[in-house]
């Protein structure tokens, strides 16, 4: 059943989907460029002697995090061919963290670009292509890691502003 156009001001649209309910990708041609930042993080939870190997830099794949940290940038470019309705982005800065703890490590990702358009999903998946490239390379002696708390921290620039999450 057809519904009426969301108003422009309802921040609670859904905007991949245009007024009949078919997925469609959203018009930026009108928004500001604007610099926006985005910032992602998440988890992966590992047995004891698993995180032994990535703090030794003795997995037999070779150095975890410096891998992980390549193939999160590599995921963050390549977000829209992953991603359907995601606009390409051009990428002006990706940056990526791994913090160790007992038997977690913890990815953060930042993404920014000067555009019309946000880079949510650019920090997100990065995080997540992050995490998994973790995982291929422990898994040999670990299938039982669970990654966990995968989200957005924080976001600014375009027209929402500046946001932070509460988690």
């Amino acid at each position: 059943m057809p519904q009426n156009p969301p108003s422009k001001d309802d921040k609670n649209q859904l905007t991949h989907f245009d007024v009949s309910g078919k997925a469609h990708m959203v018009d930026v041609g009108e928004k500001k460029e604007t610099h926006r930042i985005a910032i992602a993080s998440g988890s992966i939870h590992m047995k004891p002697e698993t995180m032994a190997l990535v703090l030794a830099g003795q997995a037999d794949k070779g150095d975890v995090l410096g891998i992980a940290r390549i193939a999160a940038i590599m995921g963050a470019k390549k977000t829209s061919e992953l991603i359907p309705l995601c606009h390409p982005v051009g990428l002006t800065k990706v940056t990526v963290d791994f913090t160790t703890e007992n038997t977690c490590v913890t990815c953060r990702a930042q993404a920014e670009t000067m555009g019309k358009t946000g880079v949510e999903m650019e920090a997100l998946t990065a995080v997540q292509v992050g995490l998994l490239t973790i995982y291929d390379m422990l898994k040999a002696v670990d299938r039982g890691m669970v990654m966990t708390d995968i989200h957005l921290q924080e976001k600014s620039g375009g027209q929402s502003g500046h946001w932070i999450s509460e988690k």
